[in-house]
């Protein structure tokens, strides 16, 4: 759906309203186009005194082709800044980001990435290393909210062993791939990984299947063409109203469809059977089927309660448990929850809603250290406003109020949920599980 609001601040009518009356002014932002390098810039990286992640990313950035500076010439502008702040162990120590900082943020481009990089807080050791390596989410989601102009900053930490396996993370978050996501904390683990993930840049999925259920339209379509783009095999999955929209865009992918209710009874089973049957299993799995039903608690229908639940998070733990059962996610495969900015913050009218795509966090964050031993991943993504076919139907204010309330000041596009999804799938991103990331554009709703 068309912003007009956003059309209007880029005409020089808009731009003098914005200036003098302190409107709402939400850039273009920049998206990743098939064939494009993944940072169309120089990217400064920094690290304070003892840090030792510096080869490790040193080698990432080389193998993504980002070229890298370590210094910002008078007048030079750069396209991102990666600062690794692992020998951080003090409080007074946090001293040494803002005087990294400081001094360069004014020669970041538009649309352009700050990653802080750190160890996770609860391997710290020590009580003062805890503290500063906490700090660093304070800094990314604050900046993040100051930065402007498309850009944004996100912290990931990195746990010790997995120095080898942060470059799909670094891909992502420095590449117009994540557009839409800011303020985020990424974890790279090292529970059931052997060997250091195999990245690759260009069609990554090649030779794996995905399933993508709710494949037909929207966000589904999204996921389902992204992951087409990087090389997979596309199961599409919908009910039998939408059969021909899914034939017809699955076809144009050269996928497949299955068509059923995944909550009937025997859908786990039926799924498992069709994998089986035509692949010997499955690499990546998108529960990206849900509903919403809303009203305000003391006025809700029972019916729209369960219906909400069953189809939001109860069927795809059930299909996720018989695929498992049957030994049909292939190792180094990974599965995708879709939860929402209301699971995390809630929403008005949304009690049903909220519940279930909350219900989605605990089960990925429960199932993701059991499924380690196994070589598999669970993570899930979260949006907030995302410009879908729904949106049509938001009252005119409230949608309005639903584009302003994030730090770039717009709704995303369902690309930008799609390209989140792709790159857990990525077998490079084999040591990130158990995460849960907003699509939001940072929204102020929520953490």
């Amino acid at each position: 759906m068309s912003d007009r609001y956003q059309d209007l601040v880029h005409t020089s009518v808009g731009k003098f309203l914005v200036k003098n009356l302190g409107l709402p002014n939400p850039p273009r932002l920049e998206r990743f186009n098939a064939g494009d390098p993944l940072v169309s810039g120089t990217v400064l990286v920094g690290a304070a005194p003892a840090s030792t992640l510096g080869t490790a990313l040193g080698d990432a950035l080389s193998a993504l082709s980002v070229p890298t500076t370590a210094r910002l010439a008078d007048g030079e502008k750069v396209k991102g800044i990666v600062f690794d702040a692992t020998g951080l162990d003090t409080a007074a120590g946090l001293d040494r980001v803002q005087e990294f900082l400081t001094p360069v943020l004014r020669g970041l481009t538009r649309c352009a990435r700050v990653v802080l990089v750190g160890t996770p807080p609860e391997q710290a050791g020590s009580a003062g290393r805890a503290i500063a390596q906490r700090a660093l989410e304070g800094v990314s989601r604050s900046l993040g909210k100051e930065l402007g102009n498309g850009s944004t900053a996100q912290t990931v930490y990195v746990s010790g062993g997995a120095e080898d396996a942060i470059a799909s993370t670094l891909g992502f978050l420095l590449s117009p791939k994540s557009a839409y996501v800011s303020g985020q904390v990424v974890r790279i683990g090292t529970a059931g990984i052997t060997d250091a993930p195999t990245f690759e840049v260009a069609a990554p999925l090649t030779g794996k299947v995905a399933l993508v259920t709710g494949a037909s339209r929207g966000l589904g379509l999204a996921m389902a063409q992204t992951l087409h783009r990087d090389g997979a095999t596309v199961v599409g999955l919908d009910v039998a109203p939408l059969a021909e929209d899914l034939q017809r865009e699955m076809a144009s992918l050269g996928g497949e469809t299955i068509v059923l209710d995944i909550t009937a009874p025997d859908a786990p089973q039926r799924i498992a059977a069709y994998l089986s049957e035509h692949h010997g299993g499955v690499d990546v799995v998108v529960h990206n089927a849900g509903i919403t039903r809303d009203k305000r608690l003391r006025n809700m229908k029972t019916e729209n309660w369960h219906k909400v639940v069953e189809i939001n998070v109860d069927a795809p733990q059930r299909i996720t448990a018989e695929l498992l059962d049957q030994k049909l996610v292939r190792t180094g495969g990974t599965i995708l929850g879709v939860s929402s900015i209301a699971g995390i913050a809630g929403n008005n009218g949304q009690t049903n809603y909220a519940a279930s795509k909350a219900g989605v966090i605990g089960w990925v964050q429960e199932l993701a250290p059991r499924l380690a031993p196994a070589g598999i991943t669970i993570n899930a993504v979260a949006p907030g406003f995302i410009e879908t076919d729904m949106v049509k139907t938001i009252p005119l204010t409230i949608r309005e109020a639903g584009r302003r309330m994030n730090s770039l000041s717009q709704g995303g596009l369902p690309i930008d949920v799609a390209e989140t999804v792709a790159w857990y799938a990525n077998p490079g991103s084999a040591a990130v599980s158990g995460n849960v990331v907003r699509v939001c554009g940072q929204s102020l709703l929520g953490a």
